[in-house]
């Protein structure tokens, strides 16, 4: 298939970029560039061997979103592009209503047009709310999550429910995913977070690289192994390839609209994972543990069952393998990605 990536220079699009091209796709990434660097785009080209072509804008651009599907023969859309960051996402709830439903009200009208059925959505775990049991499991139906990112998710899956519903032939797997961490294994591409990370991988690895003078640990009194919060860690590129696999099960699926976990069905505490990255960097790292963040969970995972069975999907790759390929990024980009190459 020819696969339209929005977001495609981003952190997860440019790994999913990979392995579509890996898997036989073609590929078209549209990015406007607020969160990510034009360099990355010949580092995709240099790793995957072919040509990336590319369209600079913003996809809430209605006009140049439904010009883009005119000039391209598109048969598949993987849509990422939104703005992510939750804490940012209080303190700006408009921007993110607005930038995360504008782009996919575009992408969905030109769809239309076009006669492009086919869509993988970009989710997140955050749709399930504090309420929600774990493991989360998909057939959870009261999503209710507690920040403007996460009720943008859930307002986005809405959406996509009700049109591919009006729509004959439309098929959209929802993707939930977790924790996203770790780069490409060749070093070349990574996470690239602008300012203080807002992730727990990236801001270990600044420590690690000399960028942080400290890891702060938001809590070590939960109700933990350890008293640190749990989370469902997931390789990116196990994530890029789960990604691969929802797009070509769309026809497959036993309803038109389907979602899906995608994590490791494990929690691992953040002291855990920060242990592992001192293993793959070869030293002790300083850190101090701070109180809770507001908002925090103690602990949550995945159940990914319905991956495993229905898209053939399961995580395989560890912790260490996730902190060694984030320390080969981190430490052969100590300042990301250069603003020109």
């Amino acid at each position: 298939m020819r696969v339209l990536v929005s977001g495609g220079a981003g952190y997860i699009g440019s790994h999913t970029v990979l392995a579509l091209v890996e898997a036989g796709h073609d590929v078209v990434v549209v990015d406007d560039f607020s969160n990510s660097k034009p360099t990355v785009i010949a580092r995709l080209e240099s790793l995957s061997g072919v040509h990336v072509p590319v369209h600079a804008f913003d996809l809430t651009d209605v006009d140049k979103t439904n010009a883009l599907f005119a000039v391209e023969e598109i048969d598949a859309v993987i849509h990422f592009a939104g703005l992510k960051a939750v804490g940012e996402s209080v303190r700006r709830p408009l921007d993110y209503y607005r930038t995360n439903l504008d782009s996919t009200f575009a992408l969905l009208e030109a769809m239309r047009r076009h006669d492009v059925t086919r869509l993988v959505f970009s989710s997140s775990a955050t749709v399930y709310g504090e309420r929600a049991p774990v493991p989360y499991i998909e057939e959870f139906d009261q999503l209710a999550s507690s920040s403007p990112y996460g009720r943008s998710k859930v307002m986005n899956e809405q959406v996509l429910t009700d049109v591919t519903l009006a729509t004959p032939g439309q098929r959209v797997a929802l993707l939930r995913y977790f924790n996203p961490v770790g780069a490409h294994p060749s070093g070349r591409i990574g996470e690239d977070p602008q300012g203080i990370p807002n992730n727990l991988m990236p801001f270990i690895a600044q420590v690690a690289v000399g960028r942080r003078e400290r890891l702060q640990v938001f809590g070590g009194d939960y109700p933990t192994a350890d008293g640190t919060a749990e989370r469902d860690y997931l390789h990116v590129m196990d994530l890029a390839e789960g990604h691969v696999a929802a797009l070509e099960h769309l026809d497959a699926m036993p309803e038109r609209v389907r979602a899906f976990n995608l994590g490791t069905g494990t929690g691992t505490s953040v002291l855990q994972l920060f242990r592992a990255f001192e293993r793959a960097v070869g030293r002790e790292l300083p850190y101090e543990i701070v109180g809770r963040r507001a908002g925090d969970l103690p602990a949550f995972w995945a159940d990914a069952t319905r991956a495993h069975e229905e898209l053939g999907w399961r995580a395989t790759r560890t912790i260490d393998d996730m902190c060694a390929d984030t320390w080969r990024w981190q430490s052969q980009n100590p300042e990301g990605y250069p603003d020109g190459e």
